[in-house]
């Protein structure tokens, strides 16, 4: 399979480019890890980053975030998600919604090498 077709897969939705090579096992867990991820971050009422003039290290925050793919612009722009700041979670809940997003990226490049052949 093409190396590229599978990351824009897998990052667009988490565990995708697994499922196009075959590992639907692997895809599903993933695609679980992530959202589940995302989920706690949500309802503990997380930031989900976006860049902020003058603070350059939430370009990248917000990059991180972005990585998750499709739920990032789903929750930005589509739900128009943000979290509370007075929230008791609110710390926790940005850690694990990062989270999400990093966990992704690391899924995008694994998809990048088995397509590749150089990891089963």
């Amino acid at each position: 399979m093409n190396p590229y077709a599978a990351a824009v897969a897998a990052w667009l939705v988490p565990g995708a480019g697994h499922l196009l090579l075959g590992r639907r096992a692997r895809g599903v867990l993933f695609c679980a890890l992530v959202l589940i991820s995302l989920a706690i971050g949500c309802k503990l009422h997380g930031n989900l980053y976006q860049v902020v003039p003058g603070q350059p290290l939430t370009w990248l925050a917000t990059f991180g975030t972005m990585g998750m793919g499709l739920p990032y612009f789903a929750l930005r722009y589509g739900l128009d998600y943000r979290g509370e700041v007075v929230a008791a979670g609110y710390e926790y809940g940005t850690a694990f919604i990062l989270t999400a997003g990093l966990m992704n990226l690391l899924l995008v490049l694994d998809a990048w090498d088995i397509a590749l052949g150089k990891k089963e």
